[in-house]
């Protein structure tokens, strides 16, 4: 079992909670909660923790570096 990062873990249960507010029947302040979704989301998208291990397994790419997943 892999332990994530706090930061991560932290960002992730932010994003989580962005999501549900928006979700919910008449958000207040659709905006902000969409922007700060947006910033989160990219906050887990190029965390550093992901360039530590590998997003899919090492056979389906010719190096094995997410990179060339993209």
């Amino acid at each position: 079992m892999t332990d994530f990062p706090n930061d991560l873990v932290q960002t992730q249960s932010a994003w989580n909670a962005t999501y549900q507010a928006l979700a919910a029947p008449r958000p207040r302040d659709t905006t902000a909660l969409r922007r700060r979704l947006l910033l989160l989301s990219v906050g887990l998208w190029w965390h550093p923790y992901w360039e530590t291990v590998p997003s899919v397994p090492a056979g389906l790419t010719p190096s094995g570096d997410r990179r060339s997943c993209l």
